[in-house]
């Protein structure tokens, strides 16, 4: 019987026994100490990272039940602390390989922070437990028995290495006896790989003079009376006597053998390796068995989970990247980006993805410089929060572009490369045709551009290959579907869309929802009437009215810009209108009974392509819809999975098509409405030889040589151009978020043009006007903008969206009309009258909507520059994109391309 003392009462963990000397230290409360601190420790977790816990999975091979005891005393320390614990058993039938695939399935599992391999492998094979522990990841190895964890345990490096728990739990017990283990000398007899090895090591590395025992050691008892500190772990009942013991020693007893007891219902009573009724009376501490060892290996293997659970988070949770950025030096004059791509050494884009926190099982290269991202990071990582969101626009280019690619590359290298900060470039895939334009390759320019050039701008990512067979296959099924219709009966149009298998005719998920359009309240085809059998196969299509190939194939593009997860790709396919039938009803490619097939086509793109900057900043290039008929922008997914990877610390840098006019307006009222993501920041690129062409009386030509009068100081030129800057800078404004412009300086630029436009940038109502020149100098030419972008991003958020989703599509399009480009009014010719009141009939009038003209001016006409007024927009024609959510108005100078 054991007498509480003040000294239990002040560590809470020893107890004292009446008759000996010896204070008795438990495990089982010292082990609830530490389960109370982990407790709250996964609690803080949980509060800092909403819906996260530690994971645990337990690995066992056979069905013993001295294993299948210890797994459960785990799987319930677990749960009690909140980890999350699971527990895989594999028959004894269990070869060697299917150990180790099982175990690499969990190295590869985010949600697993510590593996553990009960052992031993109860398997009829013969199984290599060495081979199947030095499987198990390190950073996973919580058992510690892993032999990179038992090397850095050797070396002293026991920061970054996990403790076998037997070990670990024994160097806790000590330290509540309050005995200092710098300087003593300690004996631990056994030498395994589970406690006596990992022991030594451990007490050597807190400074204790360490002699190893075993069964060949000659003179043992000399030995273990020399200890100050004894650890015993040799597997051998009560081989320890007490009169071998120095007194007043620490005596941590981690054995447990079973020897007769008749006076036990069992005939067996349960003893550590020393002799305890001897020991208590000479050693100043010892642990009882059981009580002792036992309970503190299992609260240590819950500390070594939590650790890895915290390791995890500082690696893949809210932090900084770890990202190498290259150390680049520009030259002057500039060479060509063709000449700088290849001297700008590209980093191996696995290597980046482990920087940025994505998982190997997450990046699916794509070559060596660039990977599509899996979409599986969303979920993984749906309850981090979002980083700052900024969206890079222009003026109204001028025919030879004006950089806004580039200017987006460059902010985010700034940001990145340059002032630490977690920042992501999200840009469109280039378009093949325009790689080799007045423009340039499309990838950004000189020293804030995409690498390696060749292959982002020459060889393809897949995705308009992609789209263009999608497209193909919605004409080839229109055609043959309206084909069939007119030379099969009504029994053989049948057999031929639901054949007959094994006396079944089974329907696809497409015919199902399409007899439910129908209202036909069945799904056994063999039980269809006559007249039920020609509704669900006669489409009777208009082919006057068939979609082209070149419409489809952009708005099958827009709906893998605007498709935020698999699931939601399909249903954009599947609203898809191919034509109109003969009662003026939508023919869908649901009716066609072929968006299952689109689906499985336009999966693998669906996914965001991962490549870097010259200086190694992170860039998802995705998608390329066209900015006049469709939004113009790169996909919500990249953005979004972006956001996430950031943190909230980051910035992720979008860019969005043509001027603050058209693309600005799309990628707000369209993109954000269906992404539900809202912008902190505008950034408005511009240039003085631009403004200058919208202060100019001549007329605007395209491609080189600019006229001269574009190269030369003209103050009153530009001021007049400047008033054109002024309403893209109150285009932008509408929609309640703070505007930077950001001026792109050209070797032609002087210095009183530079203070002229930024000062009217600054009357306009910008937040601020920075020079940029991040062409010739790459992120820290851009540095102003950076900060300038940070310190707006500080601000409380407004944004708001243009119109009301409710309001009628005339109404928008008015809105916009006026708003947007400053006209008096719309004109809607008589087929654009009649197309919007048969698009508000089937139930299209409340999408957002899309108006197709000219990038070049404010108004329709492409040679009128400035700011004009008083002019009426004509909308020759609408188009219902319905697969990708919004109605695009056509006016007269893009309706020849797409009426």
């Amino acid at each position: 019987m054991f007498a509480v003392t003040a000294t239990m009462l002040r560590r809470g963990a020893l107890r004292y026994s009446q008759c000996t000397m010896a204070t008795v230290v438990s495990g089982n409360k010292t082990s609830q100490q530490v389960r109370e601190r982990l407790r709250t420790e996964i609690a803080e977790m949980s509060s800092q990272f909403p819906g996260f816990r530690p994971g645990l999975v337990v690995l066992q091979v056979g069905d013993r039940d001295d294993s299948n005891l210890y797994i459960s005393m785990k799987l319930k320390a677990a749960a009690e602390i909140g980890i999350n614990a699971s527990h895989i058993r594999l028959p004894k039938t269990a070869t060697e390989d299917e150990v180790l695939r099982c175990i690499i399935t969990v190295n590869e599992n985010p949600a697993v922070h510590g593996l553990i391999v009960q052992l031993p492998l109860d398997s009829f094979n013969s199984i290599d437990t060495e081979k199947v522990t030095n499987a198990v990841a390190p950073e996973k190895d919580v058992d510690g028995l892993n032999s990179i964890n038992a090397g850095k345990l050797s070396r002293g490096d026991l920061k970054n290495c996990f403790i076998p728990c037997t070990p670990n739990g024994c160097l806790e017990l000590i330290n509540q006896t309050g005995v200092a283990v710098s300087g003593k000398n300690a004996v631990v007899i056994g030498r395994s790989k589970i406690v006596g090895a990992p022991m030594h090591d451990l007490l050597l590395w807190n400074h204790a003079t360490v002699t190893t025992c075993h069964s060949k050691t000659i003179d043992l008892a000399e030995q273990v009376g020399r200890a100050d500190i004894l650890v015993v772990g040799a597997g051998k009942a009560e081989m320890v006597k007490g009169e071998w013991v120095k007194e007043g020693a620490v005596v941590i007893d981690c054995g447990i053998n079973h020897i007769t007891d008749s006076s036990k219902p069992s005939g067996k009573r349960v003893v550590g390796d020393v002799h305890y009724p001897s020991t208590v009376q000479r050693a100043g501490y010892i642990t009882p068995v059981p009580g002792g060892v036992g309970p503190m290996t299992v609260a240590m293997l819950m500390k070594n989970t939590v650790q890895s659970a915290n390791r995890f988070l500082q690696t893949h949770g809210l932090r900084k990247w770890n990202i190498v950025y290259t150390k680049m030096e520009t030259r002057k004059p500039q060479p060509s980006g063709i000449t700088i791509s290849p001297s700008c050494p590209a980093k191996s884009i696995a290597q980046l993805a482990r920087e940025m926190g994505l998982f190997s099982e997450e990046v699916d290269p794509y070559g060596r410089s660039r990977a599509k991202i899996q979409l599986g990071v969303l979920k993984r990582m749906e309850n981090h929060p979002d980083g700052k969101y900024v969206v890079v626009t222009g003026i109204t280019p001028s025919p030879v572009g004006e950089g806004k690619r580039t200017m987006a590359l460059g902010l985010a290298q700034a940001l990145g490369a340059h002032l630490n900060i977690n920042a992501f470039a999200c840009i469109q895939e280039p378009f093949p045709a325009f790689c080799f334009g007045a423009k340039g390759f499309a990838v950004g320019g000189r020293y804030s551009q995409l690498i390696p050039l060749d292959e982002v701008s020459l060889q393809p990512f897949g995705q308009y290959e992609a789209v263009s067979t999608a497209s193909r296959l919605v004409i080839d099924a229109v055609k043959a579907h309206a084909h069939f219709e007119t030379k099969l009966s009504q029994k053989a149009l049948f057999d031929w869309i639901v054949s007959l298998r094994e006396g079944q005719r089974p329907l696809s998920i497409a015919q199902l929802n399409r007899l439910k359009k129908l209202g036909i309240e069945k799904s056994d085809p063999l039980t269809f009437t006559e007249a039920e059998i020609r509704r669900f196969v006669r489409l009777d299509i208009d082919t006057d009215t068939a979609a082209d190939c070149d419409f489809l194939g952009n708005e099958i593009m827009a709906i893998l810009s605007l498709s935020s997860a698999e699931e939601d790709l399909k249903q954009r396919l599947s609203r898809i209108v191919v034509a109109i039938n003969k009662s003026g009803d939508p023919v869908t490619t649901e009716d066609l009974d072929i968006s299952g097939t689109l689906a499985m086509l336009l999966t693998e793109a669906l996914k965001p392509v991962l490549m870097q900057t010259v200086e190694g900043t992170p860039v998802f290039v995705h998608t390329s819809p066209l900015a006049d008929i469709a939004q113009g922008y790169t996909s919500i997914l990249a953005d979004k999975i972006a956001l996430k990877l950031v943190g909230s610390e980051g910035f992720v840098v979008s860019e969005s098509g043509h001027g603050a006019d058209v693309g600005l307006e799309k990628f707000f009222n369209i993109k954000c409405h269906y992404s539900g993501l809202k912008p902190d920041v505008v950034v408005i690129e511009a240039d003085v030889r631009t403004l200058k062409m919208h202060g100019s009386a001549l007329p605007i030509q395209a491609g080189w040589p600019l006229p001269k009068e574009y190269l030369q100081e003209n103050l009153k030129q530009l001021e007049k151009g400047c008033f054109y800057m002024k309403k893209q800078v109150e285009n932008a404004k509408a929609f309640g978020l703070p505007v930077i412009v950001a001026f792109n300086i050209l070797s032609c630029d002087t210095n009183a043009e530079l203070e002229l436009v930024c000062s009217q940038a600054k009357q306009a109502g910008a937040f601020d006007a920075v020079q940029c020149t991040h062409w010739s100098e790459g992120g820290a030419g851009v540095l102003t903008l950076a900060e300038a972008v940070r310190r707006a991003a500080q601000l409380p958020g407004q944004f708001k969206f243009l119109y009301d989703s409710q309001i009628s599509a005339d109404g928008k399009l008015r809105m916009l009309a006026k708003q947007m480009y400053g006209a008096k009014d719309i004109e809607l010719s008589p087929k654009a009258m009649e197309k919007l009141a048969l698009y508000t009939k089937q139930g299209f009038g409340s999408l957002p909507v899309c108006i197709a003209k000219t990038h070049l001016s404010l108004s329709n006409d492409p040679e009128l520059k400035g700011v004009p007024s008083d002019f009426i927009l004509p909308i020759t024609d609408v188009k219902a994109i319905a697969g990708a959510g919004f109605l695009c108005a056509l006016t007269d100078s893009v309706s020849s391309c797409y009426s």
